[in-house]
């Protein structure tokens, strides 16, 4: 392989045709349908899937065939296939759907109003992660061009992720016979700890998310009247989260919630910490003198990868300060985010965190949690020694400096289906998502450098599977 030509055709490409395309891409509001319930009326989803269609069809890649596969009632799925080498495959995944617009944008552009800006290319989706189909057939087509072999390779780039992969079992099965033995997975759907090396995840947490509602009237009364007779269903549902997490620390407290946090996982944080430095702490937009929950640098990793957290990210029942009146209100409701070790079981999480939140309720009000979006996260199997090394040259050979390796707090439902239906594959996890890049929030970009050198990465360890596998 001549590692600068590669890299210099995949740059090329990247410039000259991604990200126009990817531009394109952003000004499509195709969220997810959690967010989008009318998402086939709106066609957004449709209009995304097309334009991705639309550009693998045009790449020179040889015996290369693409398709939406579309199952009654779910969302569509792109399907590639190309032809390699050897009698094994080589798995691809990305997704297409995005997360909502969020505020907070800066002035001038938004969300569906895409901004290239010193190697940044800001709007929603293009680093969560509409660049991966197009990184990963770019990969392809640049071994190709330089007559390297690589293994069959099949590309699954869903619709469906940000709302929790919810059609993805379907379609692996539907797909099953076509895949054949998957032995690799190379999932674009994550995060980098810097934009100076390749990074590897090698766990993600799980989640439980639903409503808690507390209920202690039929109507809105007068506060005056009734405070101190009525309880504030604030004050009641306060008291219901008490059960969950130490208000002083932060810490999660029912032990069912908690797994042991292997040696292995505890090594990468800490080399993971060293790496980073300031980074570790210092990437996130801390208002005035806020301190973190933690000064240690290993300690917040393993914090935001291996031990349970929760976010209250939403709130019904509360009218705005300008709204407000001397009312004492007639329930609460709150959305809530628990964020689960790896190995800790989604469903048994759900069902024990309902069973803590609803039983003998304070003053006997109304209280349900329903959940909504429970996941089982994923932690990565050993990794084969070929696969390790190819990480590791990959990272030397395009960015200069050696890989690296470490867990990600968000969860990826895909993850856990993927590792549950290829039980002996190896995985390759990464993605784009770095320092400020800010997925889900305001002023989301993609740093184009960073993804062009990743799809050479991605390139190198697909030849080096074909040649040790």
């Amino acid at each position: 392989m001549n590692h600068t030509r590669l890299l210099s055709a995949i740059r090329a490409q990247w410039d000259e045709d991604i990200v126009p395309q990817l531009t394109d891409y952003i000004r499509i509001p195709a969220k997810s349908p959690h967010f989008d319930p009318q998402w086939q009326s709106h066609g957004h989803i449709e209009r995304v899937t097309a334009l991705a269609h639309a550009w693998v069809e045009k790449q020179p890649v040889r015996g290369l065939k693409v398709e939406i596969v579309r199952l009654p009632g779910r969302t569509p799925l792109l399907y590639f296939d190309v032809p390699g080498t050897g009698d094994r495959t080589v798995l691809l995944y990305g997704h297409l759907d995005k997360q909502p617009e969020m505020t907070g944008w800066r002035q001038g552009h938004g969300p569906w109003d895409p901004l290239y800006e010193d190697g940044k290319l800001y709007g929603r989706g293009g680093a969560d992660d509409g660049y991966a189909v197009f990184a990963a057939l770019s990969a392809i087509g640049a071994l190709q061009a330089q007559g390297i072999a690589h293994a069959r390779c099949a590309g699954m780039i869903e619709t469906c992720e940000e709302s929790g992969s919810y059609d993805l079992p379907a379609y692996l099965e539907a797909l099953a016979p076509r895949l054949g033995r998957v032995d690799f997975v190379v999932g674009l759907d994550s995060g980098c700890g810097d934009y100076e090396r390749l990074w590897a995840t090698t766990s993600l947490r799980g989640l439980v998310g639903g409503t808690l509602s507390v209920e202690v009237l039929t109507e809105g009364v007068h506060s005056g009247d009734a405070s101190g007779i009525v309880p504030s269903s604030f004050r009641v549902a306060r008291k219901l989260l008490d059960r969950l997490e130490d208000a002083a620390t932060g810490k999660v407290l029912p032990p069912e919630f908690h797994a042991p946090i292997p040696a292995e996982r505890a090594e990468q944080a800490r080399r993971a910490a060293e790496i980073l430095g300031e980074i570790v702490i210092g990437k996130y937009p801390f208002a005035d003198a806020t301190q973190p929950m933690t000064g240690d640098r290993a300690e917040a990793l393993l914090n935001r990868t291996w031990r349970p957290a929760l976010s209250v990210t939403g709130a019904d029942g509360l009218p705005s300060i300008a709204d407000a009146g001397n009312v004492l209100r007639p329930q609460t409701a709150l959305k809530l985010s628990l964020r689960l070790p790896p190995t800790v079981d989604g469903a048994a999480a759900e069902r024990a965190m309902q069973r803590l939140l609803e039983a003998d309720p304070p003053h006997g009000a109304t209280v349900r949690f329903t959940g909504e979006s429970g996941a089982t996260g994923w932690s990565a199997p050993p990794t084969d020694a070929w696969l390790a090394r190819a990480i590791d040259e990959a990272s030397s050979h395009f960015y200069g400096k050696p890989s690296a390796a470490m867990g990600e707090g968000g969860t990826i439902p895909f993850m856990a289906m993927l590792g549950k239906h290829f039980p002996d594959a190896q995985f390759l996890i990464t993605g784009v998502l770095g320092p400020h890049s800010n997925a889900h929030g305001p002023n989301e970009f993609l740093h184009v450098p960073y993804a062009s050198k990743l799809t050479a990465c991605v390139a190198y360890v697909l030849a080096e599977h074909a040649a040790n596998r």
